[in-house]
């Protein structure tokens, strides 16, 4: 955001109208009038050069004509430092968690939940509105960031690159904004802001545990330092440092995933690939003639009937492997015939990192009202990640599986692809797949500001750079010399294999660098603003402003995963690598004219044009409307885009899985089949489409805000999205569901079963979201017992709707869970605060609806229940310089709702919105030295 030291030449007087709203509202009160889901501290006396400042031309997120503060007919949340402590939350993921707005966020729980079948694991992201990822600008200080560097289908910036330490406070703009910002703002705009002008030190520390125990830990360290008093000395220069370490926690150490039954319930969402394995019958021939051999010869997997499916296991009879998480489950996915992995048992539910960040900034008075200012920012985040160990379908010949040494398939001749047996296996030996993902963000700002000619102008140079870097440790195998190793039977399949196959599983391991990623953003832009002429109602102010962007991503993968070597890793073939820039340049222009002392009409037009995509006007108008000092109303209608992105154009070739999902062919097949029958991870290949169009949108939106007395404020605003052109792909579950539609996207082996399901980038129909936001905010209640305060932020949804292809039928996920999530009907945050001399506590809740779990065949449809989370912490500011603060996150260690999703690899519950830490304590002290 830009330096607010600098003033308007011409500043125009507040008009008697904004000057009776003033009297009336407090600052604090007046961003709540914007929206905000939280108020400012208690407002102490003000002195006369606080009055002062009150006058100072700032700009707020959403226009970029400077202003006395909270003045805008946008709705603004603003999320306060003190805020943020009273929290303890510690990342800008944690803090935006706690927004009502958000939905579906990109979370390090959602990252453990893919599995590692999707993209960009270790990346935490924003979505407002549950629009996407894409569809949310993230600012530093008014700018852009380099957006995370690996390919994938969300595009925007890492919350793990923003310096929560060092932020101030962050500006939610909940308003399409392509019309200032540009391409990514159709959901809005969230602008982290910076301490700008800090001198003395501070140094904080944290420690948090879960109750629980076992894992999921946190520490933190802060220090932060600066000199210079810019009033006096002409210059200010400030540093934040901040590391931060969590650790892993595994599912075995949560009750609540043994309370879930997830085996009772969830059998057929598990795993097929056990230790000892299971054998896939004729599952590379066309017929049926495995199976039926071994039913001729009376062969029973679970000691009890004949076998009759295509999935059996010689240890079904003995229980399986319990001690190894081999279950026998009838109903499971293994079938009646064969045994069943529970990889929830043991699997990591919250990995292991180290959060590191470090945030510069100067300013130096360059005299005649001018001001030099330059920023700093690096962090990097080190995700450690641990999954189930491997997985493989191996080739073995009928003599090398004891347990059908008898069976008539042995007399076969050599080379007889009858002999040749499918053993799908966990490769337990190998041990756990562990990975490590680093992530390194930096970025370099220089500019310029001041007065000139009568204008306030700003420029800057934006270098902002993104790595990714994702590393194998152990279990990630080279599949070939796994595969000769079951088909000569060095390795055992069934059982504890000797040491020759223990030591082929130390050679066959592939550990080091598969996949680096590189996006660099290069900008140069301008505005500048000035008051042209009095209104009726003050000064008619104009601002204009430019940017020129450059936009570039590497992608590199490892000889081993170009040649699809390893194991457990899915490779983009030997032509994988690639490095594809972009130019961007963009003029806006933007009014801000006061028509009257009540009534104020905002503009703004902003023409973008891609290199490849092409270009797009956006405008924007604004209205605010003053009737009386106690009421003001507001009303916006715009139109954004959003530009497809560098891996939505030309990612190469990805293959992927799907969630565990039931075949329709399979099921008309034998009016015997079973869903767990014909349930499997499907194989997909994954395309970009150089033939992208924009997504566009048109946006509008009423509110209004009351404030009947002092310290108390109500604020409703409507708002409506329809976006057009969706760039997307179709889910897995929305393919098979309409095969008459979509069949040719499936393609199947000679016998009908599904070898890989396509899935391809298309702009694809409409999406319509509208719902309501709801403030209410109380301050400076003064009892005997201390002074009270209480905020209070909801949204409602009121619509939901996607269609899948121009004309389909429109598809709600309001309150429903459709392919990828859910929109929660209604979400909340609410806030009790309590001050007395030194003392403070604060009382929160998050509350999530509940919703419709996600509809799979043969299952009974279902609701999942509501989730809400009651925060506590208390602060005493021992003397000036120490406060101690002590707090508990989730008070009444509440569990994540079930939910039979098939999504997220993880199963029985939604790890994108819940913490399945429990109950987590933590204190932190801060000293400051002055």
């Amino acid at each position: 955001m830009p330096n607010k030291a600098s003033t308007l030449r011409h500043a125009p007087q507040p008009t008697p109208v904004s000057a009776g709203l003033k009297k009336r509202l407090s600052l604090q009160a007046c961003l709540l009038a914007l929206g905000a889901i939280s108020a400012l501290p208690s407002q102490a006396q003000q002195s006369k050069d606080e009055e002062a400042k009150k006058l100072e031309r700032v700009e707020i997120t959403g226009s970029a004509i400077k202003r006395i503060e909270g003045e805008t007919a946008l709705p603004v949340q603003v999320i306060t430092r003190k805020e943020i402590d009273k929290a303890g939350v510690t990342t800008a993921a944690e803090l935006l968690a706690r927004v009502s707005a958000s939905a579906n966020n990109l979370t390090d729980g959602g990252s453990i939940g893919y599995g590692g079948f999707r993209d960009q694991m270790g990346m935490n992201a924003a979505n407002l509105r549950g629009l996407g990822v894409s569809s949310t600008l993230v600012l530093l200080n008014g700018r852009r960031m380099a957006n995370f560097a690996s390919p994938g289908d969300a595009a925007g910036v890492d919350l793990n690159s923003i310096p929560a330490a060092a932020i101030q406070r962050v500006e939610i703009l909940l308003d399409g904004a392509s019309s200032l910002y540009g391409s990514d703002a159709i959901g809005g705009v969230i602008n982290f802001i910076t301490r700008k002008d800090y001198t003395g030190a501070e140094i904080s520390a944290m420690v948090g545990n879960t109750t629980e125990g076992g894992g999921g830990n946190k520490r933190s360290a802060t220090l932060a330092g600066g000199f210079g008093d810019y009033s006096r000395d002409g210059f200010n220069v400030m540093a934040v440092l901040d590391l931060q370490k969590t650790t892993s926690l595994n599912a075995s150490q949560r009750k609540f995933i043994k309370e879930l039954d997830i085996p009772g319930r969830l059998p057929d969402l598990l795993s097929s690939a056990p230790f000892p394995g299971n054998i896939l019958l004729d599952q590379n021939l066309d017929g049926s003639e495995q199976r039926d051999s071994l039913i001729a010869a009376g062969y029973k997997a679970n000691g009890k009937d004949l076998i009759s499916t295509y999935r059996v296991n010689p240890s079904a009879a003995t229980a399986c492997n319990p001690a190894n998480g081999s279950l026998y489950l009838p109903a499971g996915i293994g079938g009646v015939d064969g045994c069943t992995f529970d990889y929830m048992r043991d699997i990591e539910l919250y990995p292991e990192s180290n959060k590191n960040s470090l945030f510069g900034r100067g300013v130096f008075n360059l005299g005649g009202g001018h001001q030099l200012f330059a920023e700093v920012a690096l962090a990097r985040a080190r995700t450690l990640y641990t999954g189930t160990p491997n997985r493989i379908d191996a080739e073995m010949d009928i003599s090398l599986i004891p347990a059908l040494a008898a069976a008539s398939l042995n007399t076969l001749p050599a080379g007889d692809e009858r002999r040749l047996m499918v053993v799908r296996t966990r490769l337990t030996e190998a041990g756990l797949r562990t990975s490590e993902l680093v992530s390194d963000t930096q970025r370099y700002v220089l500019g310029t500001n001041g007065i000139l000619g009568g204008w306030d102008y700003e420029w800057a140079l934006n270098h902002s750079n993104s790595k990714v870097s994702d590393r194998d440790h152990q279990g990630y195998l080279n599949e070939q010399m796994i595969k000769d190793g079951f088909a000569a039977g060095t390795l055992n399949a069934f059982g504890p294999s000797n040491a020759a196959g223990l030591a082929l599983y130390e050679k066959a391991q592939l550990r080091g660098e598969v996949r680096r990623a590189n996006g660099t953003m290069d900008s140069l832009d301008f505005r500048m603003s000035k008051g042209l002429m009095p209104l009726a109602g003050g000064e008619l102010a104009l601002a204009l402003g430019g940017e020129l962007r450059r936009e570039k991503q590497d992608y590199h993968q490892s000889d081993a995963l170009k040649n699809d070597l390893i194991l457990g890793e899915t490779s983009q073939g030997p032509d994988s690598d690639f490095s594809k820039s972009r130019r961007i340049s963009a003029m806006f222009g933007e009014i801000s004219a006061p028509l009257t002392k009540q009534l104020e009409l905002q503009a703004a037009l902003r023409y973008e044009h891609y290199q490849v995509s092409g270009g797009a006007l956006s405008p924007k108008l604004g209205l605010k409307y003053v009737p009386s000092p106690e009421l003001l109303l507001r009303a916006s209608v715009g139109k954004g885009f959003r530009a497809p992105s560098m891996s939505d154009l030309y990612r190469p070739l990805t293959q992927g899985s799907s969630a565990t999902l039931v075949d329709p062919v399979c099921m008309a097949a034998d009016p015997s089949n079973t869903p767990t029958d014909c349930s499997d991870i499907w194989v997909t290949y994954n395309y970009s489409n150089t033939r992208l169009k924009p997504e566009t949108s048109r946006q509008f939106s009423l509110g209004a805000v009351f404030e009947p007395q002092r310290d108390l404020s109500f604020n409703l605003d409507y708002w409506n999205i329809e976006k057009s052109n969706l760039i997307s792909t179709l889910g897995v579950d929305v393919i098979l569901s309409d095969l008459a539609k979509y069949g040719s996207l499936v393609h199947r082996r000679a016998n009908t079963k599904i070898h890989h399901i396509d899935l391809v980038k298309e702009n694809r129909g409409k999406q319509k979201i509208s719902g309501l936001d709801l403030g209410f905010a109380l301050s400076n209640l003064k009892t005997g017992f201390g002074q009270f305060g209480l905020r209070f932020n909801g949204t409602l949804t009121l619509r939901s709707d996607q269609q899948t292809g121009d004309g389909d039928p429109f598809v709600s996920n309001l309150g429903v869970f459709i392919n990828d999530g859910v929109v929660q009907r209604w979400r909340h945050t609410l806030s009790v605060d309590w001050e007395t001399g030194p003392f403070s506590a604060t009382l929160s809740n998050n509350y999530l609806q509940g919703y419709d779990d996600q509809h799979i065949v043969g299952k009974p449809d279902r609701k999942v229940g509501a989730y809400s989370l009651w925060n506590l912490s208390a602060g005493w500011e021992a003397t000036k310089a120490l406060t101690l603060r002590a707090g508990v996150q989730n008070l009444l260690d509440t569990s994540p709702p079930f939910s039979q999703q098939a999504y997220f690899f993880v199963s029985g519950y939604d790890p994108s919105y819940t913490d399945t830490r429990g109950r987590f304590a933590y204190l932190s002290a801060k000293y400051t030295f002055k």
